[in-house]
């Protein structure tokens, strides 16, 4: 059992931790489920790397999906973020006539960083079904009926992982998701070597026709950002969970578009959600555009095929 962590917790419950054991949840945090004292159990994600104030947005951005009352997402039960401890202080030497001018001690070791980590409520896990897909399709519609006040926010800034994303508010969608997604991530995937040549024309000459791809305004839905198959939980009961979101007021078509990207058993999903909130004419036209940002993004985090793959959606809207 890894002990700062266990400490750390058990510290931000209020309750001793029996047992921490490692499970196999996402790539860019570790995971466990910890076991209390008391035999509770508590969803734990972590990272070495992760940013100050991460998993703290995070817990923010769950609060704010939770509050429209459309799907459930697990409560928030701690924030470790990760602040250096205090060091001690060192002793006091008394003055000595004859002390030489400089000191020669050791300097002193840099404070200990606690762990950062985020714990949530368990969720016990059960099989998919047709029927988690239709209530997961509801509840994306009311949850993206209940809005936003911008495109982007409510921080400046959208972590996913290691990375930091530019998520200032818009006017509109169009300019938001060139500017605050596409721009930035093509950016770190051609750093990462990651993109094809001829890449970043074709971004340019997509970012130009944005306005007219982009389909009919909408206003800003609350969207979950982040929604491929894995963040979607389906419980015992048979209820759709949302986990792992990244939060902010974007295209309600965006969260459609990434489920379809992973593959998934989600078409009654798909019919279940026009039969509550239809889509604009061309929805499916636009799939793969707002599929872009996501194989961007896995593009700058993994490399592999994925920068080839964007460059195939541009070729095709250029």
């Amino acid at each position: 059992m890894s002990a700062p962590l266990a400490d750390a917790l058990a510290t931000a419950l209020g309750r001793p931790v029996a047992r921490l054991t490692p499970i196999a949840r996402g790539d860019l945090n570790d995971a466990y489920v910890a076991t209390l004292a008391d035999g509770e159990r508590v969803f734990v994600k972590t990272s070495a790397d992760a940013a100050v104030g991460g998993y703290a947005a995070e817990a923010e951005g769950l609060a704010w999906l939770a509050d429209a009352d459309a799907l459930p997402l697990p409560r928030v039960l701690a924030v470790g973020d990760g602040a250096a401890s205090p060091a001690p202080a060192a002793p006091h030497a008394p003055a000595a006539s004859h002390a030489p001018a400089a000191s020669h001690a050791p300097a002193a070791s840099p404070a200990p960083v606690a762990p950062r980590f985020l714990a949530l409520e368990w969720i016990d896990a059960g099989p998919a079904t047709a029927a988690a897909d239709e209530a997961l399709g509801r509840g994306l519609a009311a949850l993206h009926a209940a809005g936003a006040p911008q495109f982007g926010g409510p921080a400046d800034t959208l972590r996913i992982g290691p990375l930091a994303l530019p998520n200032a508010p818009a006017p509109d969608w169009p300019e938001f998701y060139a500017t605050r997604r596409l721009l930035p991530l093509a950016r770190g995937a051609a750093d990462r070597g990651a993109l094809p040549p001829g890449t970043e024309a074709l971004l340019d000459r997509v970012i130009e026709r944005m306005p007219a791809l982009a389909g009919p305004p909408e206003p800003p839905a609350r969207a979950h950002g982040d929604l491929w198959g894995g963040n979607v939980l389906t419980d015992r009961a048979g209820r759709p969970w949302l986990i792992d979101p990244a939060a902010h007021g974007a295209h309600r078509e965006l969260d459609l578009a990434m489920l379809r990207l992973f593959g998934g058993p989600y078409q009654r999903c798909f019919a279940a959600y026009e039969e509550v909130a239809p889509l604009a004419p061309g929805a499916q036209e636009r799939v793969a555009l707002w599929q872009l940002a996501p194989l961007l993004l896995h593009a700058v985090l993994f490399g592999g095929g994925y920068g080839e793959r964007a460059a195939q959606i541009l070729r095709r809207y250029a």
